[in-house]
């Protein structure tokens, strides 16, 4: 792992451990604002309340046996994702560095969050689903829990768990347990770790990191900002990585495998990816896998002619809604460094 914070914990695997398509448990990246927790699963609690007409206190027992169990595969990811990118481009002061590996993908079993509101009653007029979990970041001021919100229409989808299981196995400590909110298609922050609590309610949370994973404008003061001036993040936007070949790898010249990962976000899938040997100037159709379902990433693979000396190899990718990825980084850069969906560029060096 490529640790960038000990405490809290931040980390994300080397490219090449993102090829297969379920990531294993000890390569899953880590992206924490606080320290870890540890909670006592025999004494802990989930709170249900809010707009709701029958506010819940389950146990994990409550969980496991008054609601039927589901599986979903997703592929969670940083919102700073790539940010390593922009940054090359325009430094980012006080930000990780991440590279393509802050995404990992996982098979998520729990409950569905919408038979838990369900059963709590919920409001008509709850537009907003807030969570609260039980890591204390320092970064707010004052502290508070990391907590998010989603829209009653996301939060009631069949995808959205309570998960407490991943690939198979309890869920680890360092991924959230005993508990915690898996959004499939949205930026990893709002699915919460360590959950304490659920709210409905009429607005978005006011959790400092609601708003705090947002962009910016270019010009903006990332330590001074408005209300309103960012844009809230979501969804994912269409993107895509180069896995292997590393950023300044040294290959043979000649045919070269090239291999990377797509991700469309929300419910939308990949449905092409192209691949350059020459920065761009000509380009291949690249193989795609196709997606196990919307909320999946897609590796793709192609076979470059690379010649000998420097060059720029590029990937660039369009979802099932036809919207494909802008070229320069310059288009997306923003001062927190988020949502990079810029063309995919590494530089290679070739030798005979």
């Amino acid at each position: 792992m490529v640790v960038y914070d000990v405490e809290p914990f931040n980390a994300e695997p080397p490219p090449g451990a993102l090829l297969d398509h379920i990531t294993p448990l000890d390569t899953f990246y880590g992206r924490n604002h606080g320290p870890i927790p540890r909670i006592d699963a025999g004494n802990w609690r989930l709170r249900v309340d809010g707009l709701v007409d029958r506010p819940l206190e389950l146990s994990m027992d409550d969980l496991r046996h008054r609601f039927p169990q589901r599986t979903v595969v997703a592929t969670l990811q940083c919102a700073g994702n790539r940010r390593a990118d922009l940054m090359r481009f325009r430094d980012i002061p006080g930000q990780q560095p991440w590279g393509p590996g802050a995404t990992s993908t996982a098979r998520w079993s729990g409950v569905s969050l919408a038979k838990v509101l369900a059963e709590a009653g919920l409001q008509g007029h709850a537009a907003h689903i807030a969570f609260t979990g039980a890591d204390v970041s320092q970064e707010a001021d004052p502290p508070q829990p990391f907590g998010a919100s989603i829209p009653t229409a996301k939060a009631t989808s069949e995808e959205v768990l309570l998960a407490w299981a991943m690939n198979d196995q309890a869920l680890p400590t360092a991924h959230g347990a005993p508990l915690r909110v898996v959004v499939p298609g949205w930026i990893g922050a709002r699915s919460v770790k360590w959950l304490q609590r659920i709210t409905a309610q009429a607005q978005p949370t006011d959790n400092y990191f609601q708003t705090g994973y947002s962009v910016l404008p270019p010009e903006a003061d990332p330590h001074n900002t408005e209300p309103g001036e960012g844009i809230t993040l979501g969804p994912i936007t269409i993107h895509c990585a180069i896995l292997q070949p590393e950023y300044g790898a040294q290959v043979p010249a000649g045919p070269t495998h090239v291999t990377g990962f797509a991700l469309a976000g929300d419910d939308r899938t990949v449905a092409r990816v192209d691949v350059s040997g020459d920065g761009g100037s000509t380009w291949i159709r690249a193989d795609l896998d196709a997606p196990e379902n919307p909320w999946t990433w897609q590796h793709w693979r192609a076979t470059l002619t690379l010649p000998a000396g420097g060059t720029e190899l590029v990937a660039r990718a369009w979802d099932s809604t036809a919207a494909v990825q802008p070229e320069s980084p310059a288009t997306v850069w923003n001062p927190r460094g988020y949502a990079n969906t810029s063309w995919a560029r590494l530089y290679v060096t070739c030798h005979r």
